[in-house]
């Protein structure tokens, strides 16, 4: 209760009625005038009243200490018998909670961001969320459903920002065992032939086995180690990197048995292919326009070793000048055909014709360079049609197309075959799209019986311009039209002879990203995108294998000919493998080496610091009852096992005040009547 004063009069009436009142009680007192005692005291009420006493009584309600139960529904908590854990748990606590009517009870769901590019478990962040708008003074602790592997725990209880307790109650077994396979040191970037090491580690959490794991290693879809490692040791494999552009190495573990999940038990790293000086061999068989487009094409890439030579002098020209004197080169045939032959990525004959400077087994060596892995690129003028053609030797059983002796010298434009139009190599070219192309005409093409491999381009007539075939393991382009020249040269507007060419001399070099059938998945963000590069109509549906082992059928949807593409949207974060027919890709979405996979195995040791200096506790439910919530005044400290103490607070909130004049109504009345009469009553006697 509180007294306070509303008075009736402004405060110098009152003054002054005050000092009257006291110069009249003097006076009386003085004179010791009859009755003087109550008549002062009739004054002093009559004062008391003017001055208007009042009487505060406030009406309060304690308040609520808050309970904040932060769940953990992280990645690692996914399978079934944690969820369950998890479910159970809450579901016992909260009613339990709520028979305790001095707190108020916080559920706060914490999930790995789907935007975090290194998922981890962070229960204190979501914890801090949860209670911004509560008085540390309110606050009553924090009780954590988890399998204790938590990520963004304080060093000390003076970085939570309250002072109240932190329990734990931690799903999973105590005998609970994962394998895992970590990669300790990956290389981004590898020199295409060149060799690199990869360091890895089998890591068994929990109860380590005493057994060799079991490890397979795969480059690309294909196996390239296998056998069995010591867990805990750390182990290097060393391989050639096979080609340029992007080259997946995927390593595996053998499953052990009540093994918690399988998701950690493949790595994959990713590792850019760079070719390093990359060797051409480009052989003119006269000098022609077209000639320079192929050098200045191939001499504009800085990683482009080329090898040029132009056959000026062939054996048949002599005119007796001694060898000495001519400032010709000799061709040197052995060393290239022969001895140097495996070093040269790409071979391009440029109008080419035998004319005795290649001996007849030489164009076998060619034949086996292509079969054994090679590139070949022929650029096919009118000689290809004639008796020195080179269709006319050893070389011929790689060729996708015989020549039959005729010539089209005619005007026409370059156009996609339906082939084209899903090629890789051939299906964005620029100025394809409208009809006629917008590009120059070319006007000279060789005939071809039917060709093997896709034919990309059509000549005149729809005849076959540009053939793309595989021959055993190496590759084999034949343009047949020695025109390419005047897109360079601009003529009718030119045309996109770069792209062309290079496309070309990639595809032959055996560039990913222009395979003809191709599965690729990549991650953007959260997103899975898988697309698909077929020469045929429709691939049918892909099916995708998530980290947590569940198989999703994916819908592919034609983006482009030739391409299709869809997207799945996935909260999960981890390797995920997707299949087409017989072609299989793989896609890591977010970090290689997340904290989330990096343990799995329920544990109590890590948050019983934090606990511990709190004065908080950590128990394990499985197979326990849940401790008893203790509502504590005052300091929180350690209570022993089996009970888990909650801070109440001494906070009220008002809800009322009832406000009691003293000298008002009745009893005012009263007081002041009885004082006027008590004078009268002296006066009368």
């Amino acid at each position: 209760m509180t007294l306070d004063f509303a008075p009736l009069l402004p405060f110098y009436a009152l003054v002054a009625l005050a000092l009257g009142a006291v110069l009249v009680a003097v006076g009386l007192i003085v004179q010791g005038a009859r009755g003087r005692i109550l008549r002062v005291g009739a004054l002093a009420a009559l004062l008391m009243a003017l001055v208007n006493p009042v009487l505060y009584q406030e009406e309060r309600e304690p308040l609520q200490s808050v309970v904040s139960v932060v769940v953990d529904r992280s990645q690692s908590q996914n399978s079934l018998e944690r969820t369950e854990q998890t479910d159970d748990t809450l579901q016992q606590l909260i009613e339990r909670l709520e028979r305790q009517s001095r707190f108020d009870v916080r559920v706060v769901e914490s999930r790995t961001d789907e935007n975090e590019e290194v998922p981890s478990t962070r229960l204190f962040e979501a914890l801090s969320s949860s209670i911004q708008d509560v008085p540390t003074s309110r606050f009553a602790g924090a009780i954590l459903i988890t399998d204790g592997q938590v990520h963004d725990i304080p060093d000390n209880a003076a970085a939570l920002g309250f002072d109240a307790p932190i329990h734990a109650l931690v799903t999973g077994h105590p005998d609970e065992v994962d394998r895992r396979i970590q990669l300790i040191e990956t290389p981004r970037f590898g020199i295409v032939g060149e060799e690199q090491t990869v360091r890895y580690r089998v890591i068994d959490d929990g109860q380590p086995s005493s057994e060799p794991a079991s490890v397979s290693v795969r480059l690309n879809g294909e196996d390239i180690a296998s056998g069995p490692v010591t867990v805990g040791n750390e182990e290097r494999l060393s391989f050639e990197v096979p080609r340029g552009g992007k080259n997946i190495l995927e390593f595996e573990v053998g499953v052990l048995d009540d093994e918690i999940t399988p998701a950690n038990n493949r790595a994959v790293m990713e590792l850019e292919g760079i070719r390093e000086n990359l060797r051409v061999l480009l052989v003119s068989g006269e000098p022609h326009s077209g000639e320079r487009a192929w050098r200045n094409l191939l001499k504009s890439d800085a990683s482009v070793d080329l090898v040029h030579f132009t056959i000026l002098r062939p054996p048949e020209k002599q005119d007796g000048t001694p060898i000495n004197e001519l400032s010709l080169i000799a061709f040197p045939t052995r060393e290239l055909f022969v001895e140097k032959i495996n070093e040269f990525d790409l071979i391009v004959f440029d109008r080419y014709q035998r004319r005795g400077v290649l001996p007849v087994l030489y164009y076998d060596y060619i034949a086996q360079y292509v079969e054994a892995g090679g590139a070949l690129l022929i650029a096919a003028g009118p000689e290809h049609a004639g008796s020195q053609s080179i269709a006319t030797t050893p070389l011929a059983p790689v060729l996708p197309a015989m020549p039959t002796g005729e010539v089209n010298d005619v005007g026409f434009f370059p156009r996609l075959s339906e082939d084209g139009r899903k090629h890789p190599v051939t299906r964005d070219l620029p100025g394809s799209e409208q009809e006629p192309p917008s590009w120059g005409r070319w006007f000279r093409a060789v005939e071809v019986d039917a060709p093997q491999g896709n034919t990309v381009l059509d000549g005149p007539d729809g005849s076959p311009l540009l053939v793309l075939d595989r021959t055993g393991e190496g590759r084999v382009a034949m343009l047949l039209s020695d025109h390419g020249w005047l897109w360079a040269r601009g003529f009718e507007g030119g045309g996109p002879h770069v792209d062309l060419y290079r496309r070309v001399a990639h595809w032959l070099m055996k560039e990913p990203s222009l395979e003809e059938e191709a599965l690729t998945a990549r991650a953007r963000g959260r997103m899975l995108i898988v697309e698909r590069q077929t020469m045929g109509d429709e691939p049918g549906p892909a099916s995708v294998t998530t980290p947590a082992g569940e198989v999703i059928d994916l819908a592919l949807s034609q983006a482009e000919e030739g391409l299709f593409r869809a997207e799945l949207e996935t909260k999960e974060v981890g390797l995920f493998e997707v299949a087409n027919g017989d072609l299989t890709a793989l896609a890591h979405i977010g970090a290689i080496d997340a904290p989330e996979f990096r343990a799995t195995v329920s544990t109590e040791g890590l948050l019983q610091p934090i606990a511990r200096e709190t004065g908080g506790s950590v128990t394990r439910v499985s197979g326990n009852e849940l401790p008893t919530i203790l509502p504590v005044r005052g300091a929180v400290r350690d209570t022993g096992s089996g009970r888990m103490p909650l801070r109440v607070t001494d906070e009220t909130v008002l809800i009322g005040v009832n406000r009691i004049p003293l000298f008002s109504g009745f009893l005012g009345l009263a007081l002041l009547l009885l004082a006027l009469g008590s004078t009268w009553y002296r006066e009368g006697r």
